[in-house]
């Protein structure tokens, strides 16, 4: 039986509205950071700028860092580092609407692992809603067209470990702190990136796009883009994981989708960077997809 008493709706809602405002926002300058150094140090560099705010949230009473339990928060920092790096990967190298649909396709996810590893029974709304999903995905990659590759993958698999990590916040994590978990997930994406940055330093295995560009110091010039993409995910990342410990990950997740609204309007508005028909059908058809499925699970 699901406990609803400490339950927080509308503080919830409110909460990850305001995330993927912040988000969509500043995840339209990550274009800006792609020619310059790979999504690797790029996350080391944003890891680093982080933790000071992070201690300061701390000394001040926001939360603590120290997690109850160390084992369900590195595994949940583990799944939600690499939903990132893909998320992150992709954003250099495609259209922010392209990449945020993939993302958040993670409620279909959420839903296949309710079926297929819970053992879970699922009703027609929610079947359909796979099926509604799936072909907004199409629709948004667009598959055999020109620009499609591997790489447009990228956001999807961001989407799968996505809703691993969603699951993982309320059921494995529910008793700790919001800078607790925030701190464990920088501390990854921090070790993670700066092993593969100094891979690529020694190794001498570069290539010429954002997954693989060779380390660089010469950063100054991206330090301000850089350091707007450390204090605004620090702030989003706060408010999604208070809204995922405030409410039901079925409710909360039906807010996520304004970041599907939020992202292509700034990036239209700061970059002129449009949409064709077929793909904004296809984000609604995702984003109506997910609701659906948060709705009926609900």
């Amino acid at each position: 039986m699901t406990d609803t008493v400490n339950n927080r709706p509308i503080a919830a809602a409110l909460s990850m509205l305001s995330a993927m405002a912040v988000i969509g926002f500043i995840d339209n300058f990550v274009g800006q950071i792609s020619a310059s150094v790979s999504v690797w140090q790029f996350l080391m560099m944003r890891s680093t700028l982080m933790f000071p705010l992070l201690l300061l949230m701390s000394l001040v009473g926001l939360g603590t860092l120290r997690p109850n339990r160390w084992r369900p928060v590195l595994a949940r920092s583990i799944v939600i580092t690499c939903s990132m790096m893909l998320y992150f990967g992709a954003l250099g190298l495609m259209p922010i609407a392209q990449a945020i649909a993939g993302l958040f396709t993670s409620p279909i996810f959420v839903l296949l692992i309710n079926v297929f590893v819970m053992h879970r029974r699922i009703g027609p709304w929610r079947i359909a809603a796979v099926f509604i999903g799936f072909a907004g995905i199409l629709m948004v990659l667009q598959p055999g067209s020109a620009g499609f590759g591997l790489s447009m993958l990228l956001p999807i698999a961001a989407g799968l470990f996505y809703a691993v990590s969603s699951i993982a916040t309320r059921s494995w994590c529910a008793g700790e702190s919001a800078l607790s978990l925030l701190g464990a997930n920088m501390a990854m994406m921090w070790l993670v990136g700066g092993a593969v940055t100094l891979a690529f330093g020694l190794a001498s295995i570069a290539g010429d796009d954002f997954l693989t560009l060779a380390p660089t110091l010469d950063v100054m010039p991206i330090m301000p883009v850089v350091a707007l993409q450390a204090f605004g995910s620090l702030a989003g990342v706060f408010l999604i994981i208070r809204a995922y410990q405030m409410d039901e990950p079925t409710n909360v997740a039906v807010f996520e989708y304004s970041a599907l609204l939020f992202a292509p309007v700034f990036a239209f508005v700061l970059f002129g960077q449009g949409l064709g028909w077929m793909q904004i059908l296809g984000i609604a058809m995702i984003a109506g997809s997910g609701v659906i499925i948060a709705v009926r699970s609900a």
